[in-house]
């Protein structure tokens, strides 16, 4: 029987990176991770992540690996270099794409994480066949990767698609990018504690977040909005709030099929995603009203970085 092709799937995150052998139809044959930080320069992370990633190529014979794809922070398709990660131990322009080809000897394609996830999505997830939907990645940030006509939208320079650094509230908290106001700062998971905390110190309403008060993280304010506490659900109709009408105004530009929620608050289903859906209808434009779905991604949570980035490949 003829061996299938084979893609050498690399998600380097922030603190840790995740590696993995995957074939065309999703299946993980082998996987590993390590960290990223600890690495004083980026030859250095990158010389210690081919050992790693040695034995999983020897495992399934080299030659049957057609390729290497990464998602990473700030990652440019074009140039394959990873440009000013913030929550990168290595600053300025990275040229990872050319480094993982000397380390490796095989074809490398970059993009940013919330890109692979979109690109992983339609692959493997729930937009398999869609040629139009918004991939929104709700974590430590709000990432989004954009497809349209069946191709991923990159823009001149590789980095189009930024819905996290819309403005969603003017003149409102500042984000880490030196702009106010910015969608992230609200809809991510740490956007919904800051919320949390900062109402607990204006409203005088019972809340069983004020034993937390300190220590509040979205999973928190989900498991304390599960009991029916005020505050706690007011928080996630104000983040669903702003998430709506901001991804009303996305909608306008490329007519999505579905927008696709992933990551660590996307876990909080309904609870978010029944108040972006109010306030997505009623912000569309009539033309869209009642055609867009909202979904969950369907990549499995231990692979679907790995996933993700190794549907760069094909």
């Amino acid at each position: 029987m003829e061996q299938q092709p084979l893609a050498l799937g690399i998600d380097i995150g922030g603190t840790n990176t995740a590696f993995g052998i995957v074939d065309r139809r999703g299946q993980v044959l082998a996987k590993g991770s390590m960290p990223t930080k600890g690495y004083s320069t980026a030859h250095q992370y990158v010389k210690a992540l081919a050992k790693e990633v040695a034995p999983l190529i020897k495992k399934v014979k080299r030659q049957h690996i057609t390729g290497i794809g990464v998602g990473a922070p700030n990652g440019n398709y074009y140039t394959g270099e990873i440009v000013q990660a913030a929550n990168l131990e290595w600053h300025g322009i990275i040229p990872i794409a050319e480094m993982f080809r000397e380390a490796f000897g095989l074809s490398v394609t970059i993009t940013n994480d919330a890109n692979a996830a979109a690109i992983g999505e339609m692959q493997y997830g729930v937009a398999r066949g869609m040629k139009d939907f918004i991939m929104i990645t709700l974590g430590t940030g709000v990432g989004s990767g954009i497809v349209a006509n069946g191709q991923l939208v990159y823009g001149h320079d590789g980095f189009a698609g930024e819905v996290g650094h819309m403005i969603a509230v003017r003149d409102g908290r500042e984000c880490g990018c030196g702009r106010m106001g910015c969608l992230e700062k609200y809809c991510s998971a740490s956007g919904v504690a800051y919320t949390a905390e900062k109402w607990l110190d204006v409203r005088t309403d019972k809340s069983l977040l004020r034993d937390m008060k300190g220590k509040i993280t979205s999973k928190t304010v989900y498991d304390v909005a599960l009991t029916g506490d005020k505050l706690a659900l007011d928080v996630f109709d104000y983040t669903g709030m702003l998430l709506g009408q901001t991804l009303a105004d996305v909608v306008a530009i490329t007519s999505p099929q579905a927008i696709v929620f992933f990551g660590g608050l996307a876990k909080a289903g309904d609870m978010l995603l029944k108040p972006v859906k109010k306030h997505l209808e009623n912000n569309l434009l009539h033309i869209y009203k009642g055609k867009i779905e909202l979904l969950q991604s369907a990549l499995p949570d231990a692979d679907a970085a790995i996933l993700g980035a190794s549907a760069l490949v094909w």
